[in-house]
């Protein structure tokens, strides 16, 4: 039985290490860009090592998938999701946005928020199972490495 995932201190290094293995577009973050998020009061992090893995004996060093919330003035937004290659398919982002709705919920907000890339296929097809719709588009608002534009989908779904 894989355990839920919970609030985990997990180090910028890490963070950035894994969303550069999961990310071209939107360009993946750095340790600054995560150490500056995971500075703010209102930012929350979700980690889950999948069992008998490298990560489980080293976490919260490196996590199989994190996710990244933030919750303010009643609403959540998903900051980021990223979710290891060969830890894919298991079910693992979806217990994370699963998380992330419970500590939402527990930090007041009543709707949450995402922007995702259009094109991000799996995605999609994993926060329109969790409840999310789309509820507006962002035109370019991504640009891959050649610098093709791609268009966000903000999604919402209420948190309760």
């Amino acid at each position: 039985m894989i355990a839920a995932p919970a609030l985990a201190p997990v180090g910028p290094n890490a963070l950035a290490a894994l969303h550069g293995r999961v990310f071209e577009t939107p360009r993946p973050w750095s340790a600054p860009d995560f150490r500056a998020l995971l500075g703010e009061p209102s930012v929350f992090l979700l980690t889950e090592p999948q069992p008998g893995s490298a990560a489980e004996a080293l976490q919260p060093v490196a996590p199989d998938g994190f996710l990244m919330g933030r919750a303010i003035a009643g609403e959540a937004e998903i900051l980021t999701l990223a979710v290891a290659p060969e830890a894919r398919r298991q079910g693992l982002g979806a217990r994370l946005v699963a998380a992330f709705l419970a500590a939402a919920r527990a930090r007041g907000a009543d709707s949450a928020f995402l922007e995702v890339a259009a094109d991000n296929e799996p995605a999609l097809a994993l926060y329109r199972a969790a409840g999310f719709a789309e509820a507006g588009r962002r035109r370019g608002y991504y640009r891959t490495p050649e610098g093709r534009p791609i268009d966000a989908l903000v999604m919402s779904r209420p948190v309760g």
